[in-house]
């Protein structure tokens, strides 16, 4: 089974339902739901997607977001090994450096995420969800 890492942004589409990339992200979250693959979201990913639902529905609707996501999901550690590897990474933005390491040391086949321009510099295998959902598709 494949293993993929979902990035804050394709999560942030589906709760946030952003406008048109919600049905892509969306998508990838149906094939993952039905154990066609395997997710993941990186522990750093968590406390910033709380964050930010916290604004719009409170704690508590946080907290049941949180909950639902982490039912479905699994979470790549984010420790000490993971910081040390993503600061040897050559991208510009620290936390997607983070976000690779976690979604390397896990194991992940590759990340699933919008902003693949984000990831270019990585070297780990990155998708659009919508690429993701056509490579799934096309070896079941």
């Amino acid at each position: 089974m494949k293993k993929l890492l979902i990035d804050t942004s394709v999560l942030l589409d589906i709760l946030l339902d952003r406008k048109p990339h919600v049905e892509g992200s969306a998508a990838i979250w149906a094939v993952i739901e039905s154990r066609k693959a395997a997710g993941y979201i990186a522990a750093h990913a968590v406390t910033t997607v709380y964050y930010l639902v916290q604004r719009e529905l409170g704690a508590e609707g946080a907290r049941l977001v949180v909950d639902a996501i982490l039912k479905i999901l699994a979470v790549a550690a984010v420790d000490g090994l993971v910081i040390q590897d993503a600061l040897r990474l050559p991208l510009a933005d620290f936390e997607n450096s983070v976000t690779v390491s976690a979604a390397h040391i896990a194991e992940c086949d590759c990340i699933v995420t919008r902003n693949l321009k984000d990831y270019r510099r990585s070297h780990f295998p990155c998708l659009t969800p919508e690429s993701a959902v056509a490579i799934l598709a096309s070896t079941s």
